[in-house]
């Protein structure tokens, strides 16, 4: 089951919209009429993490930390 709400109503009944979430309800949060967010419980996945399971599927680039052009170093902010 879910309920729509606007973002004043959510800003204003977060703690009950919380307890809904936790009852298993999905909290659809609106602006204008148009959904912007979803509100659910939030579900702990207790199973260990595995380590490594991305080796070999990931590659790092060798010029990944070089440093930027300076046009883009720019962009960022970077005041060299």
């Amino acid at each position: 089951m879910s309920v729509v709400v606007n973002i004043s109503e959510a800003k204003a009944q977060l703690s009950r919209l919380i307890e809904r979430a936790r009852r298993g309800e999905t909290v659809v949060i609106g602006n204008a009429g148009r959904p912007v967010a979803v509100l659910v419980a939030y579900e702990h996945d207790p199973s260990p993490r595995v380590l490594g399971g991305w080796k070999g599927r990931v590659r790092v680039a060798p010029e990944f930390d070089d440093p930027l052009p300076e046009e883009l170093a720019t962009a960022f902010g970077d005041e060299r």
